[in-house]
């Protein structure tokens, strides 16, 4: 599971056109290098003995709000914004273009994908497979999936979902489970939308009636979520299962005081075991931006210095342990700092349940009826089946 550095906007709405994007299996990464009027597209390559960046600029330079987004095959899809305000998810009503861009030579190359016309739309993460990518356009009610490269014909439909969408999580290796942040009513709860069935929508999580409940992270592999939700009185971080029985529980370690806490990469290759994945977290406080590594089954929130330029929220594990964060500095403008994940007494008996955020999570003594993340009646069954 990689993971990218989040920008955020004014208004507090994550911004999916990252500072820093890694592809979905890790070979390569792209940003927005440079500074004010001099902003241009850079390619990192993560999978060779050493890290290295390529700089692919255009004739002039970026708008800071482009996209990028790399696919596996070494090109990055740049996504241009024109027409309209600028804004976090695009604007005013405009235009939206794709391309592909690569190296050639000392130039850069450009193949144009196609161009979509709505007022919002965002890059989400990059697809599973490394060679499609997708963005949301947001309307009044509804909320559009498109598949903006790795189609034959340019930008294409792909679905249509009934409320406002944010966010953006896959939920399986081949690209068809999709989760979603979807409000409706006031109320704001992950939904998975299933892409090969015209955007057929399952409920993912109901924690509590009322409650916003969010996917951040989820690790196909072992099945692992990283939430938040404000079923505990106030926002939390919490963590559950895919299709698991148990409810969904909000450790203390993960709410230090006066902080803030988002996960951004989990460790892959844990099958059917998700208490033992280390997941990586960028805490943010009145020193500035460190690391921080959990794992369920340790119940700590072991907190790490990043290296000097790290590009804080970025960064993937390795299904071994080590956590890869990449950073840049005038002395090394592309490099990649290995952490050892440290190890946890691991604690076997059952927790104790405690008030509304402990762990395991129970409600208020106001009747209310908790769910666990329910898909066992969705299309995503059997992880080993991938999808």
């Amino acid at each position: 599971m990689t993971a990218c550095a989040i920008e955020t906007a004014a208004d507090g709405d994550a911004v999916r056109e990252a500072v820093f994007t890694i592809a979905a299996d890790g070979s390569y990464a792209a940003r927005l290098a440079g500074e004010g009027d001099a902003r241009f597209p850079e390619r990192w390559t993560l999978d060779g003995p050493e890290p290295y960046a390529v700089p692919l600029p255009a004739d002039q330079p970026e708008e800071p709000d482009t996209g990028l987004l790399p696919l596996a095959d070494g090109r990055v899809l740049i996504h241009r914004r024109q027409g309209g305000a600028s804004h976090a998810f695009g604007g005013g009503a405009g235009r939206h273009s794709f391309s592909l861009l690569y190296p050639t030579g000392p130039r850069t190359g450009e193949l144009p994908v196609g161009t979509v016309e709505c007022e919002r739309l965002e890059l989400l993460p990059p697809a599973p497979d490394g060679s499609r990518a997708y963005a949301l356009s947001v309307g009044e009610r509804s909320t559009t999936v498109w598949q903006v490269a790795g189609g034959a014909f340019g930008p294409e439909y792909v679905a249509e979902v009934a409320g406002r969408c944010s966010g953006g999580v896959w939920l399986d290796r081949t690209g068809r489970m999709l989760a979603l942040d979807r409000e409706a009513d006031g109320v704001t709860k992950a939904v998975a939308v299933d892409l090969e069935r015209g955007g057929e929508v399952t409920p993912l999580l109901q924690i509590a009636e009322g409650s916003n409940d969010r996917l951040l992270l989820a690790d196909p592999d072992s099945g692992l979520l990283l939430i938040r939700s404000d079923a505990p009185g106030r926002d939390r971080l919490g963590w559950g299962v895919l299709g698991s029985m148990l409810p969904v529980r909000f450790p203390e370690c993960l709410a230090p005081a006066d902080c803030a806490v988002a996960p951004f990469a989990v460790q892959p290759g844990q099958v059917l075991t998700p208490e033992s994945c280390a997941v990586a977290l960028r805490i943010d406080g009145a020193a500035g931006s460190w690391v921080g590594v959990w794992r369920p089954s340790g119940r700590r929130l072991h907190h790490l210095a990043g290296p000097e330029g790290w590009l804080a929220g970025a960064g993937l594990w390795t299904p071994r342990g080590v956590l890869r964060l990449p950073y840049a500095t005038g002395a090394v403008p592309c490099g990649v700092a290995r952490i050892e994940a440290p190890q946890d007494v691991v604690i076997t008996e059952p927790a104790q349940a405690e008030r509304a955020g402990g762990e395991p999570f129970e409600a208020p003594d106001t009747p209310v009826v908790c769910k666990p993340v329910p898909l066992q009646q969705a299309p995503l069954t059997g992880r080993g089946a991938r999808g």
